[in-house]
């Protein structure tokens, strides 16, 4: 899949124009994204020297990026067809209807192609089963 991850409030809390801590298991989160050959688009509002910034900060932490806020590496915005709205199979935002899962939950998500929904009530488990461990990868 073709996957556009936000920055700010998703990858790392809310600290712009600073860059604020790492939401667990964000990094790790995608990077095994990386290793089962989904391609992640960093699509956020940061640019010029904001924008250098995050994708040095994920960079130094070995996630590195298809594409940053275009749909391939090579397109530029002159490009004839050029339009900030990308054409990816997922988005991957804090300001989704609901907010952001935890990244185990969005794992599972992309890695099974459910909803929300299909991944958390497979997760549940009844009082009778006793208390559920959290799983990142399974």
């Amino acid at each position: 899949m073709l996957i556009a991850v936000d920055f700010d409030g998703t990858i790392v809390e809310h600290r712009y124009p600073s860059i604020g801590k790492e939401i667990p298991f964000a990094i790790d989160t995608l990077k095994k994204l990386q290793e089962e050959r989904h391609r992640l688009i960093l699509w956020t509002v940061r640019e010029g020297e904001l924008l250098e910034e995050a994708v040095a900060w994920c960079r130094e932490r070995g996630l590195e990026f298809y594409a940053v806020n275009r749909d391939y590496p090579e397109e530029q915005p002159q490009d004839e067809n050029f339009t900030r709205k990308l054409k990816v199979d997922i988005f991957i935002d804090d300001r989704n209807l609901g907010g952001l899962p935890d990244w185990g939950i969005i794992y599972q998500m992309v890695r099974s192609n459910k909803t929300f929904r299909e991944v958390y009530d497979g997760n549940s488990v009844s009082p009778e089963e006793g208390r559920h461990k959290k799983r990142w990868f399974f």
